[in-house]
């Protein structure tokens, strides 16, 4: 059965797989691993214009080790998860340190590295090295379980085991990285998480998932819960400069390490750490918004101070600063923030 899938699946991706995707070409260890980080949780389409800037920075290894992690963050800036962004640059200082500035070729050694557990070293050595390792990312997840039959969620460890037998079984010993690149755009276009197109699937017809009419119950969903909501308010403090005041969070919570706008529990609030900061006259209230984490909602109230006279001098503080909207490009800024910012960074002063 495991060479039918895969002469299957090649054949398929020989017509219809992706063979014109940025990291392809060149397909070496540091594309691969950069792209594989950066698609965890986010779609080919939203990663493609993200690793074409991140490669034209950084095209090396040892150039992304090289660089300061603002500048890391900044062009991470925009895909979410930022530890992500942090692994793969802690990643790249300790391949310098161990491995004479290459990404390991060893299993053990590369999935020990920040960042890069069992699926993402198969992938990097699948697809850079042609070495026989499966993967088992979301998308090879929900092919497995449909075609095999499996009802459970893929996150429970019995499941998980399971499907990873499947994906070594499957895997063959020839032409591994088009098999490891057909297999995920199989799940990416084909068998998608909603209104898979089986009609036009290489796997078809011996799909358990088909079969029984069950592809829109399998893979088995995790056990859904109500995401609780948090309130913030969150400064805008300008100077005539049109300069805004930032803060770097602290490395625990989210958007650790970012620079931010300061933030305070109510209005009443906002004033008086406004008041802390700076001279100010009066505030203009922004239209509220939530962002959506994955395990709450943060509804945002921004408040613009306009004219804002610092009262102290920040320059010898590394987690504050004063910045112009072209200063805000090389920052990294949660997502929200910087959408924020450049939103009114056009308005006039009032």
């Amino acid at each position: 059965m495991s060479s039918s899938v895969a002469s299957r699946l090649l054949r398929w991706f020989d017509r219809h797989g992706r063979k014109d995707l940025p990291w392809q070409h060149p397909r070496d260890a540091y594309r691969v691993w950069l792209s594989e980080v950066m698609l965890q949780q986010t779609q080919v389409s939203t990663v493609v214009g993200y690793f074409e800037r991140f490669v034209g920075a950084l095209p090396t290894l040892r150039e992304l080790a090289d660089a300061e992690e603002d500048t890391v963050l900044a062009l991470w800036s925009g895909l979410g998860y930022y530890r992500r962004a942090r692994f793969l640059h802690r990643a790249a200082k300790l391949c310098v340190e161990r491995h004479a500035g290459e990404l390991p070729r060893e299993f053990s050694a590369l999935a020990a590295l920040p960042g890069i557990g069992r699926s993402t070293a198969g992938a990097i050595l699948a697809q850079a090295h042609e070495l026989r390792f499966p993967i088992l990312d979301g998308n090879v997840k929900r092919v497995l379980a449909r075609y095999h039959g499996i009802h459970s969620h893929p996150g429970q460890s019995a499941v998980e085991k399971a499907l990873w037998r499947h994906a070594e079984a499957h895997t063959p010993a020839a032409r591994i990285a088009d098999y490891t690149q057909a297999i995920m755009d199989l799940g990416a276009t084909v068998c998608t998480r909603s209104s898979p197109r089986c009609d036009t699937c290489p796997l078809a017809g011996d799909c358990i998932a088909r079969r029984d009419g069950l592809t829109a119950q399998l893979p088995g969903r995790k056990p859904g819960k109500t995401l609780p909501t948090r309130a913030t308010v969150m400064l805008i403090l300008r100077d005539c400069h049109h300069r805004v005041l930032l803060e770097r969070r602290g490395p625990q919570g989210v958007w650790s390490g970012l620079w931010s706008l300061p933030e305070a529990s109510d209005p009443d609030a906002a004033w008086r750490l406004a008041q802390q900061h700076a001279r100010i006259d009066d505030a203009q209230a922004i239209a509220p918004f939530t962002h959506v984490f994955s395990h709450y909602r943060l509804q945002i109230e921004p408040l613009l101070f306009d004219h804002a006279t610092a009262r102290h001098a920040i320059a010898d503080n590394p987690h504050s600063r004063w910045c112009s909207a072209e200063e805000l490009t090389t920052l990294g800024l949660p997502a929200p923030v910087r959408s924020l910012l450049l939103g009114i960074a056009g308005a006039p002063a009032t």
